[in-house]
């Protein structure tokens, strides 16, 4: 070959080289254009390939399609054929949200006509176990025993966050990206169950004037007693809109780190069904994290938790739990610590000694259905090398690897329950292998509500809503699923079927009490006795090995 045909063909390489260059370059702005044209929070839904958006470098397919996060109640594009690829085992979280969307519509249609129809709360307990064998159970039978995805080892951060007509779920979310040391690598599922306007039959939103309604209120004392008043009010503010409305913030919910469920409030069954709906937002993240909706977080809690959950010695089946302090941090900062302690405020969160869950107790009364509650007793010193283990976890605080949802996956079938949750999540636990510890620094605070803030409560709605529908009458009967997989003799088997209440022990195998430690063992572990005159388990006074710090 000439000198001069070499030339000509590299200055032909070269051109086709070039124009190579450009096509792909158009493709990809045409891409971008395309995908900017459509807000990555506002909408998007109905885009189809639209839904692609910008992502944090490294994270999954299942990934690469955002959940809506605005408009309230925005519907995921193509849902059936993302539900279809999610039940022929190529999961994703479209796929899994549109699970949830399905039922959640079933609920609220049921819930609106029992409202027209003023049946009864039989009715509404049948409809809720019908509607989620319908669209629940072949979802979670299909994934039993296994992930839905895939857990990346890579330190991210999955934080379940059930928040009921919360007015503090903004601040709950910037305090933790602002104090996380990789804000990059924590997600949030969150399930905002709020009151958006009067739901209407034709499925819209009535917002006019104040549809909705105060949760108890301070309203002064009378005689020495508080007086407490429930008022109209205008629709709950929506701590998502108004996070991804920060500038400083909005970065992570175009980058899909922020996971939603919407809830008309006349729906909401409670914290165990809102902690169901919120794991299900779980997208193979490193550890997972379940909190309340009205926290602040200490500087750097994500790395310290971490790191504490890593110190343990069952690693990586190993739970943090405990009771977090309040507001009011004064009470739990020791003199050693040297703080002043009149320039503590609520916006930084002081690293006092953890205190661990060593007691528990059966309460008087406790709506004529009593069952047992966890108590904190006991706490850290100073500078222990190793964290603590305890019987107990407190529902308010769970830190454990991702692998927890597979070994201890959340209950669709415990709706309008309340006490009954915390010593059920720690038998579980415990019996799958998981021990519990109690961390050695309180890395959050919690706002305990006090009554004259006047917020409402879980079962605030279902009086004001439902004519003949009795939140006592729900607790009392989806309690007995609870007191069943607890061992109180009064609700075994026999006792259920003898009643006729199995409707209650529905799929109770998928979500019952773990085979690597024994029921029998857990109850010596705890220190728990069965009362056979009164039917109630029994805890003991002192758990000696557990206040004594015995156990690393």
């Amino acid at each position: 070959m000439n000198r001069d045909t070499l030339f000509l063909t590299l200055v032909t390489l070269i051109v086709f080289v070039f124009c190579v260059e450009v096509a792909l370059y158009n493709n990809v702005e045409h891409d971008y254009k395309l995908n900017s044209a459509v807000s990555p929070i506002f909408g998007a839904s109905n885009t189809g390939e639209g839904n692609r958006r910008p992502i944090p470098v490294g994270l999954p397919e299942h990934l690469m399609t955002h959940v809506p996060i605005l408009p309230l109640f925005d519907s995921i594009s193509d849902a059936e054929d993302h539900i279809a690829s999610l039940m022929a085992g190529r999961p994703s979280m479209v796929g899994a949200v549109a699970v949830l969307q399905k039922f959640l519509s079933a609920l609220h249609d049921s819930n609106m006509e029992i409202i027209k129809t003023e049946a009864d709360s039989e009715t509404m307990l049948d409809n809720h176990f019908r509607i989620t064998e319908k669209f629940i159970k072949p979802f979670d039978d299909l994934y039993a025993g296994k992930h839905i995805f895939p857990v990346r080892e890579d330190g991210s951060i999955f934080i379940s966050v059930a928040a009921f007509r919360e007015f503090y779920l903004l601040e709950t979310l910037v305090s933790a990206f602002k104090n996380a040391k990789n804000p990059e690598k924590v997600f949030i599922g969150a399930v905002v169950q709020n009151c958006f306007g009067k739901p209407l039959e034709d499925g819209t939103v009535d917002t006019s004037g104040k549809p909705c309604f105060t949760g108890s209120q301070y309203a002064g004392t009378k005689n020495g007693k508080d007086i407490r008043k429930v008022n109209d009010a205008p629709v709950d503010k929506n701590g998502i809109e108004a996070f991804c409305a920060l500038p400083d913030y909005e970065q992570y919910c175009k980058s899909g780190q922020i996971r939603v469920l919407y809830m008309h409030h006349i729906d909401g069954q409670g914290p165990s069904m809102a902690r169901y709906y919120a794991s299900k937002l779980w997208g193979g993240e490193n550890f997972f994290m379940q909190i309340d909706s009205h926290l602040r977080f200490a500087h750097e809690w994500d790395a310290k938790y971490i790191v504490e959950a890593k110190l343990t010695l069952n690693y990586p089946k190993s739970v943090l739990s405990a009771y977090p302090p309040g507001f009011e941090q004064v009470r739990f900062i020791p003199s050693y610590m040297g703080i002043d302690n009149t320039k503590i405020d609520n916006n930084t969160v002081i690293e006092s000694p953890g205190c661990r869950l060593c007691n528990c107790g059966t309460p008087k009364g406790n709506n004529g259905n009593p069952i047992i509650m966890i108590a904190q007793t006991g706490g850290y010193v100073r500078n222990e090398e190793r964290l603590l283990q305890q019987p107990f976890l407190g529902a308010g605080l769970v830190f454990a690897h991702g692998d927890f949802l597979k070994d201890v996956p959340y209950d669709p079938y415990l709706p309008w329950t309340f006490m009954g949750e915390e010593i059920l999540l720690s038998m579980r636990a415990w019996t799958n292998g998981w021990n519990i510890y109690a961390p050695r620094k309180n890395l959050i605070i919690h706002q305990y509500r006090p009554v004259k803030l006047g917020l409402p409560k879980f079962y605030a709605s279902i009086g004001r809503t439902f004519k003949h529908v009795k939140n006592g009458w729900l607790q009392r009967h989806t309690i007995r699923r609870i007191k069943h997989l607890c061992g109180y003799p009064l609700h075994s088997l026999e006792h259920l079927t003898a009643e006729n209440q199995t409707m209650l022990l529905a799929d109770i195998d998928v979500y019952s009490l773990g085979d690597t430690r024994s029921l029998e063992d857990y109850m010596k572990f705890a220190q728990i006795t069965v009362n056979h005159t009164n039917g109630n388990l029994a805890c003991s006074k002192r758990i000696d090995w557990c206040l004594d710090g015995e156990r690393a």
